[in-house]
């Protein structure tokens, strides 16, 4: 259960429910990649992962509703559904504090982050 505190820590005070975050190596990626979206029959989806549901999947084979749409602009969506976008320099101290911390979270491509920051010659803890 997310406390009071680290909601308004990590996601800030009146700021919403959730936040993306992102480099700024990654930021013209966002820009210009075209993302598609199939769209799928819900009902053939099921909540997965104990205790808590992080998922939903089919166990069987799915057919797309239609073809693939296009998104559009990505941030201009985050925009649209109420979703905070941080461009950091650095992804690890930020994320080393989520997971410090109550908020729920999901880590998607922390393979590609830049490498975690040096201080006083040592690699940052974590």
């Amino acid at each position: 259960v997310t406390t009071g505190a680290d909601r308004d820590r990590i996601i800030g005070a009146g700021c919403g429910t959730r936040v993306h975050a992102i480099e700024y190596a990654w930021l013209d990626a966002m820009r210009t990649t075209t993302l598609y979206a199939y769209r799928l029959p819900a009902d053939r989806f099921r909540p997965f992962g104990e205790p808590d549901p992080h998922a939903w999947v089919a166990t069987d084979p799915v057919e797309p509703l239609g073809p693939p749409e296009p998104v559009g602009d990505l941030i201009a969506c985050h925009a649209e559904a109420g979703i905070q976008l941080r461009i950091l320099d650095n992804l690890w101290p930020f994320w080393d504090q989520v997971t410090a911390g109550t908020v729920g979270f999901s880590g998607i491509r922390l393979r590609n982050a830049q490498p975690r920051p040096v201080k006083c010659g040592l690699p940052h803890p974590g």
